[in-house]
């Protein structure tokens, strides 16, 4: 069985030439918590994806797999 992937937060990291522990330190934050976010097996809520967005510099939305 496959895991659904919810957000891009890694691809995005990866874009920006970002790494987990930068974002993390942005944060302040764990590491750690970063991590399950990239790899999709926590996510962020709906407050804490707009500090992401804001501190990468891009629109929410891009941060989210689409569903359609």
């Amino acid at each position: 069985m496959s895991k659904t992937t919810y957000n891009r937060i890694k691809s995005v990291l990866a874009e920006k030439g970002k790494s987990n522990k930068d974002l993390a330190d942005s944060l302040n934050i764990a590491p750690e918590t970063v991590s399950s976010w990239c790899t999709n097996s926590a996510q962020p809520s709906i407050k804490r994806l707009f500090e992401i967005a804001n501190i990468l510099d891009v629109e929410v939305r891009l941060l989210l797999i689409s569903t359609k």
